[in-house]
């Protein structure tokens, strides 16, 4: 049995990372499907009703459904984070001085979009 206070956490947790992740989804930076997947996670372990309510909803539910069936990234999720993984080795590469920084976060972020390029996409993805 889970202690209220956990479940509160739990819950808190849940709230604040569903409420970020919608935000997401109107603000061009910010990304909203890590976010509801965290909402989703804390919600199973804090409120299971609205971790059901998240796979359901008609707007955010098919991510991460996608993602926890298949770990499936729909195909304009990935062209969004490789337009803002491009923006980002742009900005660092403009803006940090030391070659070896530079070089290593450039490594990194080209990591992470082989990583995203390489996952499936959803079988009704765009």
């Amino acid at each position: 049995m889970i202690s209220t206070t956990r479940r509160l956490a739990w819950q808190l947790l849940a709230w604040t990372s569903f409420a970020l992740g919608v935000i997401g989804a109107f603000v061009p930076l910010l990304p909203s499907t890590c976010f509801l997947l965290v909402a989703v996670w804390a919600a199973s372990k804090g409120s299971p009703r609205f971790a059901r309510w998240i796979r359901s909803h008609p707007r955010f539910g098919p991510a991460v459904v996608a993602w926890e069936e298949s770990g499936a990234i729909p195909r304009h999720a990935k062209w969004m984070a490789l337009a803002m993984l491009s923006l980002s080795v742009v900005v660092l590469l403009i803006t940090v001085s030391l070659w070896w920084l530079k070089l290593g976060l450039t490594v990194m972020l080209i990591g992470i979009a082989i990583w995203i390029v390489t996952r499936p996409e959803p079988a009704s993805s765009s």
